[in-house]
């Protein structure tokens, strides 16, 4: 393969819904290239895409495939994504290092909420998209309704480059009105037979082609000078102001084809080569330090690392994007991100499973490099004298937990070394020790997500594991004042313990006045406070300590220990065992032993009296609840929402955004726990949603009773 110029460089993110045809266009692209001589199906498991074990499986994909596609002189560098939500994550990485994205909409289905999530994702990186209307051949397709629901969802700006002259089985030919030209293919699809249009066609075709060159005007003065001077506009005027309007998303270029038979999709590259960006027409990207970084072979040589897998026969391959510089095979380079030398012995192009060794790759290309010594993805590795890093892909929040332990406790430092090998490979799973649930969780976009990790953990690291439901975070505090006192005396010999601690505890506010007096029954506690202490809690909420003891009657030396026993029940609530918050204590009375009191014995008594205190402080369990956005086609919005309200979720609104229902509500998390499942139950797949943390809420009272009881009874079998 020959070196390209950066301004012969193209990369293109190829997005979907799942079903949309990705990975059989991709088979289509490259074999129209001639890196294949036979294409592969998905059905049969044999794609260059989809080569992963998992992938053939379960028959869908699970990674983004990188490949390339020489076409009349330029190169097509193209990220092939899954189209399924659980694997999102592939999207914001494809779009993080392409200049564009060739969105499939499946011509039975029309716009699908997965449509709109991969949009709404180009949108917020503010990247070109041209929509191909996909399987024109299948039994459903209608070609005229997707259409609508495109300018229905994504308005005015959405342009028919092609149309068809028939959906369906019947479809196997199409007008080009930027061409103004007819293809016609035969049964088996192939090389288009090219003629002029038909008389019935002309005056349709004629239309929408004045509407594009209308819409191509509008991006560039000169073309729209001609426009209005009724001059005619050449192929390259139009391709000119396509590709401007495609870079500031004036425009959305539509184009028809059937993958599977190969049907457009030589046409299609050839639009893509000749009308959109190349790498060095897009805005330039910014390091962590805000420095503008142009694709310039002569310049600095910066290369990011924005994907690894662990590929079958190879190990490690680490894919890059050359930011800027020219790269050569043997070079050294500086790991930015984590310091070190690392040596590029070799590098390559990327087709697929398809790796094709080079000498060169300049500014702005794709390649890949295999069994690095210390590169993750996200690292930026530097030539001499330059010290850039890139940091610009990010990720959607995870939506779907899971606990993971081996089924042989001593695999556990093996399944933590394999979770953080394989969170390298697909950054959406994230990996959390959590000290509070005694718990280690795996964290995804849904259970299929986490399905396929175990499934290779299993599979490929041959380490059997078990996942188990994630316990819930509760909180503890209280509702009213209490008080209690507690002394812990032990004598066994020699030296024994002693300490007596009284105190008053009560709900904490930002803001409430300090304490004064308490009446409990028929008896009032006067106040005097000595010293306080705000001790602010990791986990939210604070602890507040006041010292209002009077005449000696414990030292002042004492209380850090006290403190300390109080912290030791704030952390292992009296409750449930979960963390206790916005809980203020006043110690205000107490004795000492001038032999036996020591710090052991005043931080024992000071535990013990609080969770008397909080026993009789009218406790109160809060669990975590979070904000939940659906998005849903509107026949199925009554079933999302009476699940939403049987999961204890109050509806807090909805709107229509682009023809899809959106449903606000708030969830207790405790009822998320495979709420991705049944929403792919409850609507065919066609609806995704989003969470994020919203505050601490009062379980009702029988939740707190059922909760009592299990922790009651979990701790009797102990």
């Amino acid at each position: 393969m020959k070196t390209y110029k950066t301004n012969e460089i193209k990369n293109i993110a190829l997005l979907g819904s799942k079903g949309s045809g990705k990975t059989t266009l991709a088979e289509s692209m490259i074999y129209e290239c001639g890196v294949i001589k036979r294409r592969g199906s998905v059905d049969a498991g044999n794609t260059v895409s989809d080569y992963f074990p998992v992938e053939k499986e379960y028959g869908y994909s699970v990674f983004s495939t990188v490949f390339n596609a020489e076409f009349n002189n330029k190169k097509l560098n193209i990220i092939d994504c899954p189209g399924a939500e659980d694997f999102v994550g592939n999207a914001y990485t494809a779009l993080g290092v392409c200049d564009m994205g060739l969105i499939l909409v499946d011509a039975q289905y029309g716009v699908e909420v997965g449509t709109q999530n991969i949009f709404r994702t180009t949108s917020a990186l503010k990247k070109p998209v041209i929509f191909g209307i996909n399987q024109m051949d299948a039994e459903k397709a209608d070609f005229e309704n997707t259409l609508e629901q495109l300018r229905d969802t994504f308005g005015s700006k959405v342009v028919e480059i092609q149309y068809p002259l028939e959906s369906g089985p019947g479809f196997h030919s199409m007008i080009d009105v930027l061409l103004m030209k007819k293809y016609e293919w035969g049964p088996d699809g192939g090389t288009p037979t090219i003629s002029e249009i038909p008389a019935d066609q002309m005056d349709k075709a004629t239309e929408l082609n004045h509407k594009l060159r209308e819409a191509a005007a509008e991006n560039d003065e000169s073309l729209m000078e001609k426009f209005f001077d009724d001059q005619p506009l050449t192929e390259d005027d139009l391709r000119l102001g396509i590709r401007k309007g495609l870079i500031d998303r004036s425009i959305y270029p539509v184009v028809v084809l059937s993958a599977a038979k190969d049907m457009g999709v030589r046409r299609l590259m050839e639009f893509l080569g000749n009308v959109c960006p190349f790498v060095d027409e897009m805005p330039a990207p910014v390091t962590t330090t805000g420095v503008e970084v142009k694709p310039d072979a002569d310049g600095p040589l910066s290369v990011f690392f924005f994907k690894t897998s662990v590929e079958p026969h190879i190990g490690e391959v680490s894919y890059f994007k050359v930011m800027s510089g020219t790269l050569k095979a043997g070079a050294d380079l500086e790991n930015a991100t984590r310091g070190g030398k690392e040596r590029l012995a070799q590098i390559f192009t990327v087709c697929g499973n398809l790796r094709t060794p080079i000498d060169t790759l300049e500014a702005g290309d794709i390649g890949a490099s295999v069994k690095l010594k210390d590169v993750r993805t996200g690292n930026t590795l530097d030539g001499k004298g330059c010290d850039w890093q890139f940091d610009f892909i990010k990720y959607p929040a995870p939506k779907y937990v899971r606990a993971i332990k081996p089924v042989t406790e001593s695999d556990a430092e093996k399944l933590a070394a394999i979770l953080t090998r394989m969170r390298e490979e697909d950054p959406t799973w994230v990996v959390e020790q959590s000290k509070e649930l005694k718990q280690t969780l795996v964290k995804g976009q849904g259970e299929f997500h986490l399905r396929t990790l175990k499934w290779r953990i299993e599979n490929n690291e041959k380490l059997p594991i078990v996942f188990e439901e994630m316990r819930i975070p509760y909180r503890e505090t209280i509702t009213k004042a209490a008080r209690a006192d507690y002394r812990h005396k032990k004598q066994s010999g020699g030296s024994g313990q002693f300490g007596e601690v009284h105190l008053i505890i009560e709900p904490y506010t930002e803001g409430m006045p300090e304490p004064e007096g308490y009446k409990f029954g028929n008896q009032e506690y006067k106040l005097k406070v000595r010293d306080k202490q705000e001790l602010p809690l990791e986990w939210g909420g604070k602890l507040v300590v006041y010292d209002c003891t009077v005449g000696g009657s414990i030292d002042a030396r004492f209380i850090p220990a006290i403190v300390k026993g109080l912290m030791d029940r704030m952390e292992q609530g009296p409750l449930t065992g979960s963390y206790a918050r916005d809980v203020r204590v006043m110690i205000y009375d107490g004795k000492m032993h001038p032999v036996d009191s020591n710090e052991i014995s005043f931080r024992l008594a000071g535990r013990n009296a609080f969770s008397e205190a909080f026993r009789n402080a009218n406790p109160k369990i809060l669990e975590p609840v979070y904000d939940v956005e659906v998005l849903t086609p509107a026949d199925t919005m009554g079933d999302v929402m009476s699940d939403l309200q049987g999961r204890r979720g109050i509806i807090m609104g909805m709107e229509s955004e682009n023809g899809i229902e959106k449903i606000n509500a708030k969830v207790p998390l405790k009822e998320m726990s495979s709420y991705s499942t049944s929403l792919s139950s409850i609507t065919g797949g066609r609806s995704s949603f989003s969470m994020k943390f919203a505050s601490y809420e009062l379980v009702p009272g029988d939740v707190q009773e059922k909760l009592l009881k299990e922790y009651a009874e979990s701790h009797s079998d102990e």
